[in-house]
């Protein structure tokens, strides 16, 4: 088993020496090796991927990576910027499932928006379709017309094959979760929601255990905030979910608590939701939290190790409990850490429960 880390720009390069920290401890028979990407890479190489870093890919079973992008990289052309680094390794993994999960730690209630009640006992993960739909269509473009004024369109498209692989996906985790599948679409107006609707009966066909239920994505996204305990895994096309995903994610109060992962046939990226922070890089004061559950997401998912991914969630939850907090989340803190004391109170919750 062989982990790619790229730790990127900014608080990258910490949350992921935490995470390795973490896998190691319940996983040392992982061989880690680094790589570059984004800006980093671009101040090294002259590239945001470089060509090493593609041939490592080629090579691991999964990539463990932190944040890319900085305003000191902003002048620089479209295929320079960090942001290039991270389209093209997504290409070269072929990652068609983004998964984004949204749990509410008990400890950390109050620091939602929403009342506690209607979020207590949030635990839902949307599996997004990453390389398709409206994003990706084609003709797309911007057209003068013949009085002066413009003509903005993109194309809406999905073929039967690329619903079936992110749904036979979405149906495959339901079952390792609490076996409840939510398809999200616009089928009502839109011909595409309605293949999708339909592919997607048919898959679900294959997976019995599995219950599955249509909703449009309007009514999703007030259900989201009304009652979000109700859904388990939600699977949607790609404009759907980068909406909704970002909408689940602040329930939890805090974008540094929720890792992802983006995955492909043979191999995944695992990453924090957050983004490099460079105004914080280097002061110890990241929460490492999204990048050690995103360790923990690998583990998981791409190599099978669930009592492993358990122990290290297991140990955040413990941690939590006891009042232990990073700046973000220090609002009813007992004691207020950093990024290497956050890590180390982990580690030994893990310890201590052995």
């Amino acid at each position: 088993m062989k982990v790619l880390v790229l730790p990127g720009d900014g608080i990258g390069q910490e949350v992921t020496e935490a995470a390795v920290a973490v896998l190691k401890e319940v996983a040392p028979g992982i061989e880690v090796d680094y790589g570059l990407i984004g800006g980093s890479a671009f101040d090294e190489t002259g590239m945001p991927l470089p060509d090493e870093t593609v041939d490592k890919v080629k090579t691991c079973g999964a990539v463990l990576m932190g944040a890319v992008g900085g305003s000191k990289w902003d002048t620089l052309e479209h295929k320079l910027r960090p942001e290039a680094g991270l389209l093209g390794i997504r290409q070269v993994m072929g990652v068609y499932a983004n998964l984004r999960p949204a749990r509410v730690f008990k400890p950390l209630l109050a620091s939602s928006t929403l009342k506690k009640e209607v979020i207590d006992g949030v635990d839902m993960l949307i599996v997004r379709e990453l390389i398709g739909g409206i994003y990706f269509g084609e003709p797309r473009g911007i057209d003068r017309l013949d009085d002066g004024s413009y003509r903005g369109y993109n194309t809406l498209v999905y073929t039967s094959a690329e619903i079936e692989r992110i749904a036979r996906k979405a149906f495959t985790i339901a079952l390792g979760r609490r076996k409840s599948l939510t398809s999200v679409d616009k089928a009502n107006v839109l011909e595409s929601s309605r293949l999708w609707r339909k592919v997607v009966d048919e898959v679900s066909k294959d997976f019995p255990g599995v219950n599955l239920e249509h909703m449009y994505v309007d009514n999703c996204a007030m259900q989201i905030i009304r009652e979000p305990t109700q859904f388990d895994v939600i699977v949607t096309q790609n404009l759907f979910g980068d909406i909704l995903s970002d909408e689940a994610s602040m329930i939890t109060g805090s974008l540094g608590m929720l890792p992802s992962a983006s995955m492909g046939e043979t191999k995944a990226l695992y990453e924090p939701v957050h983004g490099s922070a460079p105004d914080i890089a280097g002061k110890d004061i990241a929460n490492p939290i999204g990048a050690i559950l995103s360790a923990a997401m690998m583990l998981r998912y791409s190599f099978d190790m669930v009592e492993a991914s358990q122990r290290i969630e297991k140990a955040v939850d413990n941690v939590l409990a006891k009042g232990i907090r990073t700046r973000d989340i220090s609002y009813s803190a007992q004691e207020v850490v950093g990024t290497k004391r956050m890590t180390e109170y982990i580690i030994q919750e893990i310890r201590e429960g052995n």
